[in-house]
């Protein structure tokens, strides 16, 4: 109990736990960005539901210039637009629907916007739903502000148009409204054409990171935009996140698991979906399933109330811990930063927060947990991994420096979550096509902003990884320098690295002199 009474403690690492903010009106000049990424940002998220590639590539170039005035790396997620349906409305004028009305929604797009039509931008609506379906309407309606949402009942099916009855009271307000139909299928693609040619031209200019593919209902899905970005170049290299909105997602997620990179949960349209007892179960079993997969799980929809205040409700403040307690690798910021009021002041305390949890996380148990999953034999990275984690909590090292071309063992280290932070010394590959050099590297060393407790620098490529002497000094003297400038090592620490020498991993434990 003491320690609840303690101020907070801020070090270089804010948290283990990863941030992921998106960027947009309120974020995205230079000034902004930088005090994100001081509060404790590693990703930044652009979402292509709103906003022109050049808006985007604007705010993209501040990110750019922030990154070098900080000196704290951080990675590009394009997130994709998917199956969304959309009301499509010219006027900004505000459409008030009242209780028992009707209102019909039409693919007809020559009607105006009114509080009796509804012009939708999907013609196959009236073959998916059926009378006593459910349909939400609102404003934002994935990203809070549910306030200005409406509840339409489908009463009849009129050739494509949909008759419903209105549930409740509102007043659409603003330019985007999004529909969501509870529990259907819609017959879109999950990648649609627009999305590819957002990739395609904004995504390989700029080499994303992780594409956060939304609507992911099947691992087909996945393995679809695998196929279209082994297609563009550097993009092969880029992370595909999968990130469940429905029903449909929860049911093959085992499969979509399997297939993508890591998963987002969408706790706002799942919350649509499911009903609201159930969201904290799928929550807990989802991230279960990739803390044992080895895979990011990244959580959403956590400090809804700070897009208009600077202090989080109590229960979203527990919220963000059970999150972390959870097992969770990452927390995505999305209207909160966006277009939220106090975006640095949300990061700063989604920081603090996770710093306190991570602080009591049970370590213990989780560990046992998962060598208990993974079971007998151990693959060798596996082994070496778990040993590495075990032995630094055993001698209370202050740190874990693993070095990785691919980023594979420094994943498989954070797989077995241990207490301290996890130095990943990225050493590029220098690869060649006979016409020109290039070296490997920035990719993995950015990928891992998104995992727990993973802190990625890049090596200089003159100093190689897997160096025939048992030593690698130099290398590792960068490493513990930055370690120390960070003050996340101090004389006399014990430090636990890991690394390649000649064919074999090895796990070392090193006591630092004055």
């Amino acid at each position: 109990m003491a320690s609840i009474l303690e101020p907070s403690k801020s070090s270089f690492f804010p948290a283990m736990t990863k941030i992921v903010g998106t960027l947009g009106p309120r974020s995205r000049s230079e000034e902004v960005i930088s005090g994100c990424l001081e509060a404790g940002m590693s990703v930044a998220r652009f979402d292509f539901s709103w906003g022109d590639p050049n808006y985007h590539q604007e705010t993209l170039e501040n990110l750019r210039a922030a990154v070098k005035k900080t000196k704290k790396l951080c990675a590009v997620m394009l997130d994709t637009v998917g199956a969304e349906l959309q009301v499509v409305t010219n006027t900004e004028k505000s459409i008030s629907l009242v209780e028992d009305g009707i209102v019909v929604l039409t693919p007809d797009q020559g009607h105006e916007a009114s509080s009796e039509v509804l012009p939708i931008n999907f013609s196959g609506l009236a073959k998916a739903v059926k009378k006593g379906d459910t349909i939400f309407i609102g404003q934002y309606l994935f990203t809070g502000s549910e306030t200005t949402s409406v509840w339409l009942e489908v009463n009849e099916v009129e050739g494509e148009d949909v008759v419903c009855v209105i549930k409740n009271t509102a007043t659409l307000a603003g330019s985007l409204f999004t529909l969501h139909v509870s529990q259907i299928h819609i017959d879109l693609p999950t990648l649609t054409e627009k999305d590819k040619e957002v990739i395609s031209t904004w995504g390989v200019k700029n080499k994303i990171d992780f594409l956060s593919l939304s609507y992911t209902r099947h691992a087909e899905d996945v393995r679809e935009a695998r196929d279209f970005l082994s297609k563009l170049g550097d993009l092969s290299q880029t992370h595909i996140y999968a990130k469940i909105e429905n029903v449909e997602g929860l049911t093959h997620f085992d499969e979509i698991l399997q297939e993508a990179d890591g998963i987002i949960l969408s706790r706002g349209n799942l919350g649509i979906d499911l009903p609201p007892e159930k969201v904290f179960l799928f929550q807990k079993a989802a991230v279960y399933k990739c803390n044992m997969a080895g895979k990011p799980a990244v959580v959403t929809r956590v400090v809804d109330s700070m897009t208009g205040n600077l202090r989080p409700t109590r229960a979203e403040a527990t919220d963000v811990a059970n999150a972390v307690l959870d097992g969770t690798d990452a927390i995505l910021l999305g209207a909160e930063t966006l277009r939220g009021l106090y975006p640095i002041e949300t990061i700063s305390i989604v920081g603090k927060i996770c710093a306190e949890a991570d602080k009591v996380f049970n370590q213990d148990l989780y560990f046992k947990k998962t060598v208990k999953y993974v079971g007998e034999p151990m693959s060798h990275l596996e082994s070496i991994a778990s040993s590495a984690v075990r032995a630094a909590i055993k001698v209370k090292a202050s740190v874990i420096i693993c070095f990785t071309s691919s980023g594979r063992a420094a994943r498989l280290i954070a797989k077995y979550r241990p207490t301290m932070p996890v130095l990943s010394v990225v050493i590029p590959r220098l690869k060649t096509n006979q016409l020109k050099w290039s070296f490997s590297g920035a990719f993995e060393a950015r990928q891992s902003l998104i995992v727990r407790g993973l802190f990625p620098m890049l090596a200089d490529p003159r100093h190689p990884a897997e160096s025939t002497s048992s030593t690698n000094e130099s290398v590792l003297k960068v490493a513990l320098d930055h370690g120390k400038a960070s003050g996340v090592i101090k004389s006399h620490d014990r430090v636990v690295v890991c690394q390649k020498v000649g064919d074999s991993s090895v796990v070392k434990i090193i006591e630092l002199e004055d």
